[in-house]
């Protein structure tokens, strides 16, 4: 129900909160500026394979070449890798600006639809908690990235609902397209915006709100359709974890919708992995969700005539988080039905409508209580602050993630795995490896528990032992590219170099852009005698990872020792400018030169 223009308008006190607002939030994910890499961070940034311009154009037109294909995204990670590499802080100072222009643009939006609280609504969504996860997980900058996007394209199409010209059409598509270019749950705009026309006003009109929206509605299908396809078969959402009947996904999809609700009114208690709990369609308690939930949405239909908004905003709720509730297969239902980051853009539909409940409350009120609510509101912002500081902080290395995880969900076999790899990596294997046997202890077959309490055990001299979890983890995953690299590594350093080569072949099968795994192999290959084809996979180590020290040394060692004096020198210079302090290499340099001045002179 739009106001008038001067209603709808900006003025100099709107945009001084939204200033107030960015120091806000630069204050409040402080703790997070300088966070490290968690989860698979690793594998959604750029690998060192796809930093080229060659790179790039894989990364929108080969499906596999990244995590997930949200081309987008993974240009934005490649254009941030030129400009400050593997450095964290500029990773998360742009989560953290993307976070800040999704709630101005909130703000925008719902002062363009006349939705009264639209600044309150933006400071919540900046401040709630709820939204972390998003903000301070690097790899969810496909949240914060698709969120500007998708509210673009409402921008842009509520503009064309004024003015009705093809060039404000073709920005709100083409905003839409780079929205499912970031993340597919932004196909659910259509859907939204044909939500609003009925909620503005009334029933929506086929020609003037349906129609233009066509291409709309087979862009998001398409792009669903696909990023379903990817989840199941290039990401791994498959097999007898995801075998549930229709009856269990909407007793999932019921319980799920409640428990975001929950965290958005009360974030209290929330976690990285939640614990994921049963579902069973032979317990009668389960079936109070969904039913109270279509309760509920019951309700608010028999009100809709004299309170449109909150059945507005419930649908839009429902609606946007619907493609996370179940009813279709997300690797993470691996760990958990529910996670804070599913429901960035969905909360949208909760804060709007409890902000402008708020702002009719204040205009409603006599001069005292409006002075009162208002302080109770800048309280209750504080509030939300605080708790995403203090959330912030969880974010500042993998390790403390996932020990904040375990206090919360002591049954969580990843965030005990993924913590005993991590301590592996900084040299703490006898920590790790009660961590690793836990996490085994709860999921025996999880192959991730075996190669982490493996690379423990071979880190304490165990290798017996660690061969035998390498093993049983190719048994559960025979494509496991990391659990053979490690294998072959084990085998290597036993002399039995032959099998050594064999694992590290199937790891290139699994994973030929890996530099590590070539210079291994061209090791292994030396050590049998095989100069030739170490030579080029030495060459194919550095060409994947320019900055590989031992890579660039020992293919200069290998074409010196072929005479190949000139090349060689090369190589070390490169070495060398990657770390000039390295005396092995300035040696290596010194006895290439001297040996090709000997052969000048003769």
């Amino acid at each position: 129900m739009p106001g008038d223009r001067a209603a709808r308008s900006f003025g100099r006190r709107d945009w001084l909160s939204l200033a107030a607002l960015l120091a806000v939030v630069l204050l409040a994910y402080r703790p997070a500026w300088n966070g490290g890499f968690v989860w698979d961070d690793a594998a959604h940034l750029t690998r060192a394979d796809l930093r080229s311009w060659r790179g790039l154009w894989r990364i929108w037109f080969e499906p596999g070449a990244t995590q997930q294909y949200y081309p987008l995204v993974h240009s934005a990670f490649w254009l941030q890798h030129r400009l400050w590499g593997d450095a964290t802080t500029g990773y998360h100072l742009v989560g953290i600006a993307l976070h800040f222009a999704t709630a101005a643009m909130v703000a925008l939006a719902l002062r363009r639809l006349a939705v009264p609280g639209a600044v309150l609504a933006a400071a919540i969504f900046a401040f709630h908690p709820v939204h972390v996860e998003s903000v301070a997980w690097i790899t969810e900058q496909k949240n914060t990235l698709s969120a500007v996007f998708y509210l673009g394209a409402a921008l842009a199409w509520l503009r064309f609902q004024e003015r009705r010209d093809r060039r404000t059409y073709l920005v709100a598509l083409v905003m839409f397209v780079l929205a499912l270019c970031s993340k597919t749950v932004t196909a659910t705009l259509p859907a939204a915006l044909l939500l609003l026309h009925w909620w503005r006003r009334g029933k929506p009109s086929w020609r003037r709100d349906v129609l233009p929206l066509a291409p709309f509605f087979l862009l998001g299908a398409v792009a669903g359709l696909f990023t379903a396809w990817v989840e199941r078969n290039l990401v791994g959402a498959e097999g007898a974890a995801f075998d549930r009947t229709i009856v269990e996904r909407g007793l999932m999809a019921g319980r799920a919708a409640w428990f975001y609700l929950g965290k958005l009114v009360w974030p209290a208690d929330l976690v990285f992995i939640y614990p994921r709990w049963d579902v069973s369609q032979d317990v009668w308690w389960q079936y109070l969700y969904p039913a109270s939930a279509l309760a509920a949405l019951a309700a608010l239909w028999a009100l809709r005539r004299r309170l449109p908004g909150p059945l507005t905003g419930a649908l839009f709720f429902l609606g946007t988080l619907f493609p996370a509730l179940g009813f279709f297969d997300l690797y993470p239902f691996l760990f958990s039905f529910v996670a804070d980051h599913f429901q960035y853009l969905a909360s949208l539909g909760i804060i709007a409508l409890a902000a402008a409940g708020v702002a009719r409350l204040l205009d409603r009120s006599p001069p005292w209580r409006r002075r009162a609510l208002q302080a109770s509101c800048l309280a209750g912002l504080a509030a939300l602050a605080m708790l995403t500081w203090k959330q912030s902080h969880l974010y500042a290395d993998s390790e403390t993630l996932y020990r904040a995880t375990i206090r919360s969900n002591p049954r969580c076999w990843m965030a005990y795995s993924n913590l005993a790899g991590a301590l592996v990596s900084r040299g703490a294997a006898a920590e790790a490896i009660p961590l690793a046997q836990k996490a085994l202890e709860l999921r025996p077959d999880y192959p991730e528990a075996h190669n982490n309490l493996a690379l423990a055990l071979g880190s304490r001299g165990r290798v017996g032992e660690a061969i035998a979890h390498y093993r049983r983890a190719l048994e559960l995953d025979p494509g496991y590219a990391e659990a053979h690299n490690n294998l072959g590594f084990a085998l290597a350093g036993r002399g039995e170099i032959e099998e050594a080569i064999s694992h590290y072949r199937r790891a290139l099968e699994s994973d030929p852009g890996h530099a590590g795994i070539h210079y291994n192999l061209a090791m292994a290959l030396v050590a049998r005698g095989q100069l030739h084809a170490g030579v080029a996979h030495l060459r194919r180590a550095v060409e994947l990872e320019p900055e590989f020290l031992d890579a660039h040394n020992n293919l200069g060692i290998l074409l010196a020792r072929s005479g190949r004096l000139d090349e060689a020198i090369e190589q070390f210079r490169l070495a060398l400018r990657i770390q000039p302090e390295s005396t092995e290499v300035r040696q290596n340099l010194d006895i290439a030169l001297a040996r090709r001045g000997a052969g000048a002179q003769q």
